[in-house]
């Protein structure tokens, strides 16, 4: 007798979950939030100081000069030391230098020292820049402060090493002007120089 009960009981069981449509309990999964890495910039590798030396050769035209020899060809050698900061792949900076100017016999030796800005790209080992400054050139004949600008590129050998090439024009006005008052001539030097130098 319990066990005809105990059959009905278990079909009338299995008869109602049957008709209910069971259905095991769905396990919601967590979302998880996409992890966001920080953005970081990279510091430029040609960001600090900077110091060197510079040899080339230029060409120095006094336009109309009359009787007066043409400043001629000359050799042109000295130091540089500068800073740059580099601005995401944009680097900025100023440089002094200091070179000695070597005439034809028709002038004597010379001094040119110029104070320039630069400005320039990025581009892992190598760095084209434009230049613009002012610039002094002294020789026994005469004294005069001008404009300088170029342009020029770098290229990284190691870490703390480059080398480059640089073209710059000097302008100067009425150099060579008398006693009496009278302008001068002005004297334009094309200059072309290969440069090396420590980063630090």
């Amino acid at each position: 007798m319990k066990a005809i009960a105990y059959a009905a009981a278990t079909a009338l069981v299995a008869g109602a979950a049957h008709a209910g449509g069971y259905a095991a309990p769905v396990v919601e999964t967590p979302v998880t939030a996409p992890v966001v890495e920080p953005v970081t910039i990279t510091p430029s590798g040609w960001t600090g100081f900077y110091a060197g030396a510079q040899y080339g050769m230029g060409s120095g035209d006094l336009g109309d000069r009359g009787a007066r020899p043409d400043f001629g060809d000359f050799d042109a050698y000295g130091l540089h030391a500068g800073y740059q900061h580099g601005f995401g792949k944009f680097v900025l900076g100023g440089e002094l230098d200091y070179n000695r100017v070597s005439p034809d016999e028709n002038y004597s030796n010379g001094d040119l020292t110029r104070l320039r800005l630069r400005a320039g790209a990025d581009m892992g080992k190598f760095q084209p820049y434009v230049t613009v400054g002012a610039a002094k050139l002294k020789t026994d004949e005469f004294s005069d402060t001008g404009m300088t600008y170029g342009l020029g590129v770098d290229y990284k050998l190691a870490e703390n090493f480059s080398v480059g090439a640089e073209y710059t024009r000097n302008d100067f006005k009425d150099v060579l002007a008398d006693s009496e008052g009278i302008n001068g001539n002005d004297l334009d030097l094309n200059l072309v120089q290969l440069r090396a130098s420590f980063r630090f």
